[in-house]
């Protein structure tokens, strides 16, 4: 049996399948969101034809790899006779991470008996990829190569994508009356925590914001997924109306009724769409580069300068932009990103700047994939004068204005990412903070990796995760969009584990925008 409970303290009322609790204080730490599954369908055209005096019987391989050399098989189709053109039935569901570079091996063999290792086979192709380059175009079609990279005659594959997670959430309103009072001093703090029961006990599901200071108190609408409340079963029914109980105040107090009334005014299923529902349904993540060039970096031409590039071809600088830039580089199709640079005097009127195209030509800042971006950073390194101060509100109001003009087309077709990679403390906080809670109204996401020693404590500031980030002039931010890391944190675990940092609330914060404003994906995300 599954119970609703909705409690305030010592309260408790049985009702049905998840339990909420309306409590005083602060929330702890976030539930961490459910792991998306996608499903791989296969087919093939034009095989080589392995067998003298039929066609060949190919079977299809699924090998993983997310790190270093060692690949890992995830599973193999079922094997089909006599034809050259297969459409496998079964799929592969994986787990997809956005944050993460997952690298797929497809391997197809002829299998000519059922007891036939891979050894006896005969090898008819095979296609290597990464799982954000199948999603992001929904339907990836390339030709298959043998193992030395030769083509495998006229071969191809088509591997189609289609997300195999319940995106349904329900919608809530909510508010109390009449509730107790548990502060000494004033009021109360109350705030609801929904629960579900599972069978190693009850587990959080959603927890609402804190009305501080409020006996009657009016929570903001808020959505919680059909897969966390109640494992998408939608048999359960839920009271709109009931009253808090104390036990231990009734006992004692003669005339006590209750301890307050929760009312939930609204409570209905809905489908909020995903961040792979935006992403196969044509959304582009636009990727900006911004970097620092202030003289607190050193001269690059010494050792000890953090634009120092070693021998081995490497710097944080560079790690940071490989980083991010492997991942989102998948997710943006013609891979152009425009890369600036801030904080340095530039040719020929040796002018501060903080937002010159680093490859030096403002008409088109656009350089050709993370390697485009990693190539003009090194060429432009020797052409500029490092100096000061250090400004991040130029380059967030440039990326700003293309989020605004993308928002005024009332579309989910375009997305901004801005990196800015940095060695030290803002110089225009105020008009970085103001810069940011305008953003915030914007499909637009700011990521901050923070290269060397320095103090950055002004970064940590920046990124909302400890409260609303304001304006100087109070004016609160829509929504959480900087996520700041220092670049040290992770030069012992690899520039991978660095990019899953910084991207892990990226998903998030792309299908959040687009369903707060109810723009729905360019084209229907389902699979044809």
């Amino acid at each position: 049996m599954f119970f609703l409970v909705f409690r305030f303290v010592s309260s408790w009322v049985s009702l049905c399948p998840v339990v909420v609790m309306a409590a005083a204080g602060t929330p702890g730490p976030r539930v961490p969101e459910c792991v998306t599954k996608v499903a791989l369908s296969v087919s093939c055209d034009n095989l080589l034809d392995m067998d003298a005096f039929s066609k060949s019987d190919p079977l299809c391989l699924l090998y993983m790899n997310t790190s270093g050399p060692q690949w890992v098989e995830i599973g193999r189709t079922e094997k089909i006779m006599n034809c050259l053109n297969p459409r496998f039935s079964k799929t592969f569901v994986i787990d997809y991470y956005f944050e993460m570079v997952q690298k797929l091996k497809f391997e197809v063999y002829d299998i000519d008996s059922e007891n036939s290792s891979l050894a006896n086979a005969d090898f008819l192709g095979e296609l290597e990829c990464t799982l954000g380059q199948i999603v992001s175009s929904r339907k990836l079609t390339k030709p298959l190569l043998m193992k030395d990279k030769r083509p495998a005659g006229r071969g191809t594959m088509t591997i189609c994508a289609e997300e195999r997670t319940d995106n349904r959430v329900v919608e809530f309103e909510v508010s109390a009356r009449n509730l107790d009072k548990k502060d000494f001093f004033g009021k109360s703090d109350p705030f609801l925590e929904f629960y579900r029961e599972t069978e190693t006990g009850w587990q959080l599901a959603h927890r609402t914001e804190v009305v501080k200071y409020n006996l009657n108190p009016v929570w903001k609408p808020f959505r919680v997924p059909l897969q966390s409340l109640c494992h998408c079963d939608v048999e359960k029914s839920i009271k709109a109306e009931f009253e808090c109980i104390n036990s231990k105040k009734k006992q004692k107090k003669k005339g006590y009724k209750n301890s307050g009334i929760i009312v939930i005014k609204k409570c209905k299923i809905v489908k909020d769409y995903t961040f792979l529902d935006y992403i196969m349904g044509g959304c582009q993540i636009n990727f900006t580069i911004a970097i620092d060039f202030t003289g607190s970096n050193g001269d690059p031409r010494t050792p000890q300068s953090l634009h120092y590039i070693n021998p081995q071809g490497y710097n944080e600088y560079l790690a940071a932009i490989w980083a991010v830039g492997s991942v989102i580089q998948d997710y943006d199709s013609d891979k152009m990103f425009p890369a600036f640079g801030f904080g340095a005097m530039i040719p020929p009127t040796w002018q501060v700047s903080h937002e010159f195209p680093i490859n030096f030509d403002p008409s088109n800042p656009f350089c050709a994939g993370v390697e485009g971006v990693a190539a003009a950073y090194q060429q432009c390194l020797p052409q500029v004068k490092l100096y000061g101060p250090t400004n991040f509100s130029p380059i967030i109001n440039h990326v700003a204005q293309f989020g605004r003009q993308a928002l005024e087309q009332q579309t989910a077709s375009q997305y901004f990412v801005l990196l800015i990679i940095t060695d030290g403390v803002i110089t225009d906080m105020d008009q970085t903070r103001s810069a940011i809670v305008n953003a915030s109204r914007l499909p637009m996401s700011i990521i901050i990796v923070g290269v060397g020693g320095a103090d950055f404590t002004a970064m940590e500031f920046l990124d909302g995760d400890d409260g609303i980030l304001r304006s100087a002039t109070g004016q609160p931010a829509m929504r959480d969009i900087v996520q700041f890391v220092p670049f040290r944190q992770f030069q012992n675990a690899g520039t991978a584990a660095l990019a899953q940092s910084v991207l892990a609330e990226l998903p998030d914060q792309v299908a959040s925008f687009f369903n707060l404003f109810g723009l729905k994906p360019p084209s229907d995300p389902s699979p044809s």
